[in-house]
């Protein structure tokens, strides 16, 4: 068997997929691939190059909602980037969407997590936009971790369909319908970028493929049932708490919750170039999202832990900015610092490379940091 025969049986599945999917010849990179022995289709790569990446590894010791927990079955932020990746692969294959583009897409999305989920994330954003550095928004930093963090500061190559998914994924945000919008690599770098001036920009954004369109719509799925289930674990929540006109159309567990959805939008998705939900279920859906933000989110964190979580990152963010400023040896120059090309050093400012340590860290080695520097 010769080399193209290998390369074909890999490519094979194209043959299978729906007109409206993408193509693993669609596949556009940033900067060329050398590689002429690769047998692995393009988007089959990308997840390769994400799961053995340096932030991937860090997945597993990262916030999802609750952060102060002592209770193993509470989910982490590694669990819920699975189950993006297993509904968003179910909605797929019903649907006849490329699988490999769906999956780098669901394990990369949230990267860019930064320690304590959203509210290290909105703690960030405060700081980065005080020090002039643009918004902070842990979509952007997953593309950029991507782009310019990994590989010692010189980035991975992975596909634009995959980054521009993993931008685009917001999924704070519930619509009834997603219609993919086609882009260039200049038109997704432009998107990109406005992210770090337009507050609005990360929101207004819609993925070019309908495998983005997808692992968008997962993301919700993915959380939504199974916060509840973590919520009512730690006795935060009761099950009767949720209000019966949900349960009533979506059911009152995960399992229920997940294949209603997933479901209702195969049907309602099949051969279209677009994903789409029944009103019935995107009214349903929109409400428990409501529910959850009401007596979940909101609730996860005490102001007490709350404003000690800004006041560990502020402590720590102007910990090393002024060890860089006054060329004093901290763990962030020996174990980050060093390790990066001359190119990453240059290009960015201390301010930036201090957000981007911070944004890297998992919980637990946020805490150690802090001990060790801060006391």
């Amino acid at each position: 068997m010769n080399l193209e025969e290998i390369q074909n049986n890999m490519n094979q599945r194209d043959a299978y997929l729906s007109p409206l999917a993408s193509k693993n010849s669609d596949a556009i990179r940033l900067r060329p691939s050398h590689k002429k022995t690769e047998i692995r289709p393009p988007f089959f790569k990308d997840i390769d190059s994400i799961i053995y990446s340096l932030s991937y590894t860090r997945y597993v010791d990262k916030t999802q909602v609750f952060t102060n927990s002592n209770n193993d079955n509470i989910s982490k932020r590694v669990l819920h980037v699975q189950l993006v990746n297993k509904i968003a692969r179910t909605i797929g294959r019903a649907l006849k969407l490329n699988e490999d583009l769906i999956e780098a897409i669901a394990l990369g999305h949230d990267i860019g997590h930064t320690p304590f989920g959203h509210t290290g994330e909105s703690i960030l954003n405060k700081i980065s936009l005080e020090h002039n550095e643009g918004y902070f928004m842990h979509n952007v930093q997953s593309v950029r971790t991507f782009l310019a963090l990994e590989n010692n500061g010189e980035g991975v190559n992975l596909s634009v369909q995959v980054l521009d998914g993993i931008l685009c994924h917001n999924g704070e945000i519930v619509s009834g319908k997603y219609a993919p919008m086609p882009k260039t690599k200049e038109q997704f770098l432009e998107e990109y970028e406005a992210c770090y001036h337009d507050k609005n920009a990360s929101l207004k954004i819609t993925p070019m493929t309908l495998e983005g369109c997808v692992v968008r719509i997962s993301d919700v799925i993915a959380y939504i049932g199974r916060d509840i289930e973590d919520a009512i674990r730690l006795g935060a929540l009761k099950k009767e708490d949720i209000p019966k006109e949900i349960t009533d159309v979506l059911g009152d567990t995960n399992s229920s919750i997940v294949n209603t959805i997933v479901l209702d939008i195969i049907i309602n998705s099949l051969n279209k170039n677009y994903i789409q939900m029944s009103d019935k279920i995107f009214k349903a859906l929109n409400a428990l999202k409501d529910f959850n933000y009401k007596h979940i989110y909101y609730k996860s964190n005490t102001k007490e832990e709350l404003d000690n979580y800004e006041k560990m990152f502020r402590e720590l963010f102007n910990f090393y900015l002024k060890a860089l400023n006054e060329k004093i040896e901290t763990d962030l120059t020996r174990t980050y610092l060093n390790g990066m090309s001359d190119k990453y050093k240059k290009e960015n400012t201390y301010e930036r490379i201090v957000i981007d340590y911070l944004a890297g860290m998992t919980d637990n080695y946020f805490f150690k940091k802090y001990k060790e520097n801060i006391g």
